[in-house]
């Protein structure tokens, strides 16, 4: 791959530059790849996009830089805020009131996935410093491939539902911690004080831009149709801006997006669904986002030692997640079967994760090769196997409108060849 990039560069020398072409190219063929996986193989399209992604990157795909920084890091900020906002704002903080067992459910699987993976790995013999921070990284499930999978099934329902509140609860989790986290890596401070300070800080400015996020939009939406075009570019853009804002202040940027859609849902409640201009760019920022985390995953070290503790890592996190909906499922209004079907729906990890673990390795020059060593296979194949789970999960919870069955010659009367 390398040297056919020092040949094409010798006579293609396009305006917008080589990686602006290698990319276009690159998310071209993932369009491609997506539409086959799923008509001919009955698999989700995040399942093609990541397998383009990850082969260009076991080749030598210069266009992804490691750690992630500048255009990179910020398309990827965006595209998780664009995908957290949304998520964000279908979860309605009153629905706690009346089920707090959902609350419940969300804290048990969070702090029972940390606890699992941080003692498997050290018991493996991977350094505490080292586990703590993917035991952190690992309560984060992935709404991006679990809102993908829903798309392309038409899935609707109470394992649906239940599996996206709390991934997306979980996510927030993440943020949170793992953010205040890399910003005290190189700190020595082991004090309660010391510890809570930096997630009081970043969970407070991104509740700042969170919160005037919230009040832009819905001052937005009092003279602006929910369907036009022009309501589509203000959210995008508005969405982009706060990105932008909480990470400048040292806030998180897809947290405070999430913040921002929950506290939008509030102020109002009506339902109101994206325009689909917005879905359009959303698709687009998606799989972008999609490709580029398995380019980078893909070009991390697999070797057999590694194999093991990623293993190890995986196998964890998936108990641990089941584990911990079904403890807290009594009072829940779940059955023990649907219970079941959400925690493995939860399996999926994807860009927040990658996000979380380039922050890491921006923070300490030492342990941050190390965590991304183990994280990076780990959300590659959680990206691709996640997918494939969930939409197995969802068929068999009864849940798609949509016959899970490859169409390789023909479209039944009706159905879309999207």
């Amino acid at each position: 791959m390398t040297e056919l990039m020092a040949f094409w560069a010798e006579w293609i020398k396009p305006s917008a530059g080589l990686p602006t072409v290698q990319w276009s190219i690159l998310l071209a063929v993932a369009a491609l790849a997506g539409h086959l996986a799923q008509r001919y193989g009955g698999v989700p399209k995040v399942v093609g996009y990541s397998m383009v992604g990850a082969l260009a990157g076991l080749a030598g795909f210069t266009g992804a830089v490691w750690p992630l920084q500048g255009t990179g890091l910020f398309l990827l900020e965006l595209g998780v805020a664009v995908v957290l906002f949304e998520a964000g704002g279908r979860i309605a903080l009153r629905w706690f009131r009346h089920n707090p067992m959902v609350l419940v459910q969300s804290l048990a699987e969070s702090a029972l996935t940390f606890g699992a993976v941080y003692w498997a790995l050290t018991f493996l013999g991977v350094r505490e410093v080292v586990a703590e921070p993917l035991g952190l990284l690992a309560m984060a499930a992935s709404p991006a491939v679990l809102s993908r999978v829903i798309m392309d099934t038409r899935a609707s329902g109470p394992v649906t539902e239940r599996a996206m509140v709390l991934s997306t609860l979980s996510t927030l989790y993440a943020l949170t911690l793992c953010s205040a986290r890399a910003g005290m890596m190189n700190r020595g401070e082991q004090s309660l004080a010391g510890t809570l300070y930096p997630v009081a800080v970043v969970l407070g400015l991104s509740v700042v831009v969170a919160a005037g996020l919230a009040l832009a939009l819905r001052s937005a939406l009092r003279v602006m149709s929910p369907t036009s075009e022009n309501t589509a570019i203000l959210l995008l853009a508005m969405i982009a801006a706060g990105a932008a804002l909480a990470a400048h202040f040292g806030g998180s940027a897809p947290l405070a997006a999430l913040l921002g859609g929950m506290l939008l849902k509030q102020l109002n409640p009506r339902p109101w669904s994206w325009p689909r201009q917005m879905g359009t760019a959303s698709a687009m920022l998606t799989m972008l986002m999609f490709v580029l985390v398995s380019v980078v995953a893909a070009q991390a070290d697999w070797r057999g030692p590694v194999a093991g503790l990623v293993s190890a890592l995986v196998v964890a996190r998936m108990l641990a997640k089941i584990s911990g909906v079904a403890l807290g499922n009594v009072g829940s209004g779940a059955s023990w079967k649907q219970a079941l079907w959400v925690g493995c729906a939860m399996s999926p990890m994807s860009s927040v994760a990658l996000l979380l673990v380039s922050q890491f390795v921006a923070s300490s020059a030492s342990l941050g090769p190390r965590i991304a060593s183990i994280a990076l296979p780990a959300i590659l194949l959680m990206e691709v196997l996640g997918a494939i789970l969930t939409t197995f999960v969802i068929y068999r919870a009864g849940e798609s409108s949509k016959p899970w069955r490859p169409s390789p010659f023909s479209t039944a009367p009706g159905e879309s060849r999207e």
